[in-house]
């Protein structure tokens, strides 16, 4: 029942590899899907982010306002600081809830978390096994330029805000090359899936 952590800058491919995991068998848990549920209208999470960031942060809907918290948080250390603090022991909760769930459901089961913030929020959890998705960061502007329609100096601040690629490639235990083709990517992911499965 191997717990995997997979992990990789913005526009790195992680979720392409995390895709074919799943393909493959692996149960994949989403820590950005994990954020949006703890987060819903009228959650205790959403109550404490109005608190701290004001009612203002929630639409007139009842959801949260995700642009204007990004704004209110982007570039300011403090105020993501205190963002994290309320969402991150939430999402810790909710995540080990559902890893739980995957093994009760199937011991055998490959677990794979899918998640941006590995190295600024969950690199001492008690991973078996660390996967980064690993691409230049020259390579990554590139695709959130031309794939994502960002504008050059919003996709060079959104890498610039993630840790450096040398801190990700520092914790992991198996690396997978996705600046070739897409096919490069996939057979690296077999290659990995074929090793997890076989532990």
């Amino acid at each position: 029942m191997p717990l995997i952590a997979l992990t990789g800058g913005i526009a790195s491919g992680k979720s392409t590899i995390a895709r074919r995991l799943q393909e493959r068998g692996a149960i994949v848990v989403d820590a950005d899907q994990i954020v949006r549920d703890v987060q819903q209208p009228g959650s205790p999470v959403l109550a404490e982010i109005a608190s701290a960031f004001g009612d203002g942060i929630v639409a007139a809907d009842g959801s949260l306002d995700r642009a204007l918290l990004g704004d209110r948080v982007f570039g300011d250390a403090e105020a993501l600081k205190r963002l994290n603090a309320i969402v991150h022991p939430a999402v810790r909760a909710e995540s080990a809830r559902r890893f739980d769930a995957a093994f009760v459901e199937d011991a055998g089961a490959v677990v794979v978390y899918d998640v941006p913030l590995l190295v600024e929020a969950r690199v001492d959890d008690p991973w078996d096994t660390i996967v980064v998705a690993h691409a230049p960061a020259e390579e990554r502007l590139r695709r959130l330029v031309e794939l994502r329609g960002m504008a050059p100096d919003a996709a060079q601040a959104r890498i610039d805000a993630q840790v450096p690629d040398e801190k990700r490639l520092a914790i992991a235990d198996i690396v997978i090359d996705t600046s070739g083709t897409l096919e490069h990517t996939i057979e690296q992911t077999d290659a990995v899936w074929n090793q997890l499965a076989a532990e």
